[in-house]
C-alpha cells in the first residue's frame, strides 16, 4: 500500500546538523531530504504535514529493553510496552533474553520474533542469551539472526549466570557475534550483602544501601574482566548500562567506528543519583544500582566525549507490589521507554547535552553499533522511522497518561517541556497526538552482522 507524504518546515536534527527543511516519504522509504523551504514537484497523492516549530529526528532505537514476553506478561508485553515506546518516540527496540522460557536457543529466538510480529507497534530485534551449557547453540547462529549474544557476568541467578570460566573464555574466543555483557561481580555483591545483613540483623536492608551493595568496585571488577577477555581473544564487546565513574577509565574516547569495545549508559543514570532514594525509594532500584552525583556527572561528561557510545533505557517493568521492601526483597528494574527521549531533551534544556548529541547516542549510534540496516538516520533510501517533537509544550507525567502495563513510573509528577507529537514507523503514522493507529505493526530488524 502506498503511503506518500511530505513533512515540511521542520527543524531537522540529523548526523550532527540542524536545519529547517522537508522530508519526502513514499512506500515506507525516505526519498528526498530538502534543506530550506522549497518543495519538490509532487502529485496529489502526497499528504503535506506542516511541521513549523517542530523538531524532526530519526526514530529512537532503544537497544536494551525487557518487554517481558513470553512468560512474564503480567508486568508487560510486546503490545503494551511497544505502544508506550512509540508514544515516547522509540521506533525500534532490542529485547533481552531473560524471559520464561529464556531465549537461549535458535528455536526460541524465532518463536519470539514471530510473537513480536503479531503484537509490536515498533520494529523489533532480540538478543540471544548465553548459559554455561549452550556454547554449541551459539556457534550455530546464522549471520543477521540476532543483534548480539547477551552474557550475564553477575546480577542474575540460575541458568543465565555464566560463571564457568572455561565457557566464558570460549564464548569470547569462538563466537563471532557482538557480545553484550551485564557486568557486576557476584562475589563482591555477596560479601556486601553479608556485611549489611550483619549490620541490620533479620531486617531487610534499607534501599539507600543498594549502591553500596552493588558497588562501584563490583561493577569495575567485572567490566575490567570482560575487557581483558575481549582484548585477549579479539572479540567485539559491548558493556551494558555503565553506572560508575570508575569503569570509564577502561574505555577510549574515540569515534564509534574505530572501536572494538563499546559501552552504553541508561537514561536513569543520567537523570537520578543516590540522593533520589530518599523520595523515590525502590522505584529507582535497578541493577546496576544508581550511584552518586559524582558518578552521574562523570557519565554525562563521558557521553559528550564519546567514551560512552549509546544511551538506552533497560526498560524493566515490575508490578508495584513487587517493588515493596528494601535491598533484599524489592525487585530491581525501572519502566522508562515512554519517557526516555523527553527526559533526555529536558537535560538538553538544562545544558548537559546538545540536541545533536542526544540524537547521535539514541538514534544513530545504536544503528551503527548493532549494524541495523537502513534505520537510525534521516537518509535517502532508509525506512521512514521518524519523530516529531514540540520543544515548547509542557506536560506532567501522571498515572492517567502512563502507558506501561505495570501502571507506574519513577517520573510521575515530573513536568517535561518537550512533547512527542507524532511517531512514524516504516512510513506510517503510528502515534499522533495521543491517538494510535492499531492497524500497523512493526517489522523485524535486519542486521549486516
Amino acid at each position: 500500500m502506498n503511503n506518500a507524504f511530505i513533512i515540511k518546515n521542520a527543524t531537522i536534527v540529523n548526523e550532527g546538523q540542524t536545519f529547517v527543511g522537508s522530508v519526502v516519504v513514499e512506500n515506507q522509504i525516505i526519498t528526498h531530504i530538502i534543506e530550506g523551504e522549497k518543495l519538490p514537484a509532487v502529485d496529489e497523492k502526497f499528504n503535506i504535514i506542516d511541521a513549523k516549530g517542530l523538531i524532526l529526528i530519526a526514530g529512537v532505537i532503544d537497544s536494551h529493553v525487557h518487554f517481558r514476553t513470553p512468560g512474564l506478561i503480567q508486568k508487560g508485553d510486546f503490545n503494551t510496552e511497544s505502544k508506550a515506546a512509540v508514544a515516547g518516540g522509540v521506533t525500534s527496540f532490542l529485547d533481552m533474553p531473560n524471559t520464561k522460557p529464556q531465549t537461549t536457543t535458535l528455536d526460541l529466538l524465532e518463536q519470539k520474533l514471530e510473537m513480536a510480529a503479531q503484537m509490536s507497534f515498533a520494529n523489533f530485534g532480540f538478543f540471544i542469551g548465553a548459559t554455561n551449557d549452550n556454547l554449541q547453540e551459539l556457534k550455530r547462529l546464522p549471520s543477521g539472526k540476532t543483534c548480539a549474544v547477551k552474557v550475564f557476568m553477575g546480577a542474575i541467578t540460575g541458568n543465565m549466570l555464566v560463571d564457568n570460566q572455561k565457557t566464558l573464555s570460549a564464548i569470547f574466543a569462538e563466537i563471532p557475534a557482538l557480545i553484550a555483557v551485564h557486568s557486576e561481580d557476584e562475589q563482591i555483591i555477596r560479601q556486601n550483602i553479608d556485611l549489611y545483613k550483619n549490620k541490620f540483623g533479620s531486617k531487610d536492608i534499607p534501599i539507600e544501601y543498594h549502591p553500596l551493595i552493588r558497588s562501584s568496585e563490583a561493577c569495575y571488577r567485572s567490566s575490567a574482566r570482560a575487557v581483558d577477555l575481549a582484548t585477549k581473544y579479539g572479540a567485539r564487546l559491548h558493556i551494558l548500562h555503565l553506572s560508575t565513574e570508575k569503569e570509564l577509565h577502561i574505555f577510549d574516547d574515540k569515534p564509534l567506528k574505530d572501536k572494538q569495545i563499546t559501552a552504553e549508559t541508561c537514561v536513569h543514570y543520567l537523570w537520578f543519583s543516590d540522593k533520589d532514594y530518599k523520595n523515590l525509594g525502590t522505584k529507582i532500584k535497578c541493577n546496576p544500582a544508581i550511584k552518586t552525583e559524582y558518578d552521574r556527572f562523570s557519565l554525562i561528561k563521558s557521553v559528550n566525549n564519546n567514551k560512552l557510545d549509546t544511551i538506552s533505557t533497560d526498560h524493566a517493568p515490575h508490578l508495584l507490589s513487587e517493588k515493596q521492601g528494601g535491598c533484599l526483597n524489592a525487585y530491581s528494574g525501572i519502566p522508562s521507554v515512554q519517557h526516555s527521549l523527553v527526559a533526555m531533551l529536558e537535560l538538553v534544556k538544562k545544558g548537559y547535552f546538545s540536541l545533536e548529541k542526544v540524537v547521535e547516542k539514541m538514534c544513530h549510534a545504536p544503528a551503527e553499533l548493532f549494524k541495523i540496516e537502513k534505520r537510525g538516520y534521516i537518509r535517502q533510501g532508509y525506512f521512514a522511522d521518524l519523530v516529531l517533537i514540540n520543544p515548547n509544550e509542557k506536560w506532567t507525567v501522571s498515572k492517567e497518561n502512563i502507558l506501561y502495563k505495570c501502571g507506574w513510573s519513577p517520573f510521575e509528577g515530573v513536568e517535561f517541556s518537550n512533547k512527542i507529537v507524532a511517531t512514524f514507523v516504516n512510513g506510517y503514522k503510528v502515534f499522533d497526538n495521543g491517538v494510535f493507529d492499531e492497524t500497523q505493526k512493526g517489522e523485524r530488524l535486519k542486521y549486516s552482522n
